[in-house]
């Protein structure tokens, strides 16, 4: 199945147009055209703080604002998102406008840049794909997606006191009664006991986490970890998957995972949400849904 959330993420068409009060056409999101969508466009900003309206082809509506066709043709967009701030200031946008329509209704959000020409192109995307969109905002309805991140951080192992059933001696003589190199040795013992056991542990609870809450999702994403500047949390991220979840069921999802991590120094896990199901917008191919 093709949805919006596959389609070319930067500008459909080349940057042909001289004319700089041009504007392209931005689209955030599609749902069901419907009061609850011009309720969301009417009372929200998109880009360049530009008013958000509705394009509407029978029963669906996509959530578009104009932008400068400058700035967001083929070569404007692939600048923007090459450049980190230009990016970040995209993406917070988009995502806000997304969350904001979902709050009030299920709308499939679109792939980050994804701008066409002008409303009669948007109008005719939504014609083109009726029946996959109507197939997958029904599969939507009701559900929100909710974020799972587990987390190993030997450091925060290290940190933590021993077990008290651990006898003092276990690693041999208080450091004080050992010779430099050899409470170096000791340390090092240590460190590498600290990062094994913690990586270990969080690789126990990244596996249980599927079994603990399953039953109670609809689907589940298991998405790459976060590293570099997407990793702002201690430790480091092993297992980040998204799962969709009836609105009815998150607080039953939070109470499975509860206590997951207790009485395991070095592990953490992260729930977030609930969001706008980014992750479950694109719909399988082959296979059918989970």
């Amino acid at each position: 199945m093709n949805t919006g959330a596959e389609a070319p993420a930067a500008a459909s068409a080349p940057d042909h147009r001289t004319d700089p009060a041009a504007t392209m056409s931005y689209v955030y999101a599609v749902g069901r055209a419907g009061t609850a969508l011009d309720t969301a466009a009417d009372r929200l900003a998109g880009l360049e703080d530009g008013p958000l309206r509705t394009v509407t082809s029978e029963g669906l509506a996509a959530l578009v604002s104009s932008v400068p066709a400058g700035a967001y043709g083929e070569a404007g967009i692939r600048a923007r998102l090459e450049d980190l701030t230009e990016l970040a200031a995209l993406a917070r946008t988009h995502h806000a406008v997304v969350e904001a329509a979902y709050a009030g209704t299920t709308v499939l959000p679109m792939r980050l840049a994804t701008v066409y020409l002008d409303d009669a192109r948007v109008r005719a995307m939504l014609e083109e794909r009726d029946t996959d969109f109507t197939e997958a905002l029904g599969w939507l309805e009701g559900h929100v997606e909710l974020g799972v991140k587990v987390y190993a951080d030997p450091r925060e192992a290290a940190a933590a006191p021993p077990p008290v059933a651990e006898p003092p001696t276990a690693e041999g003589p208080a450091p004080a009664a050992l010779s430099p190199g050899r409470a170096y040795l000791r340390q090092r013992r240590q460190e590498r006991r600290h990062h094994r056991d913690a990586y270990r542990a969080a690789g126990g609870v990244a596996g249980a986490v599927p079994d603990r809450v399953a039953g109670l999702v609809r689907a589940r994403v298991a998405h790459r970890p976060q590293q570099g500047e997407l990793a702002s949390a201690a430790g480091e991220n092993i297992a980040n998957e998204a799962y969709l979840v009836a609105v009815d069921r998150v607080e039953d999802f939070h109470r499975a995972l509860a206590g997951l991590a207790d009485g395991l120094p070095g592990v953490r896990v992260e729930i977030t949400g609930p969001w706008a199901p980014y992750s479950f917008a694109t719909v399988p191919t082959a296979g059918g849904r989970a």
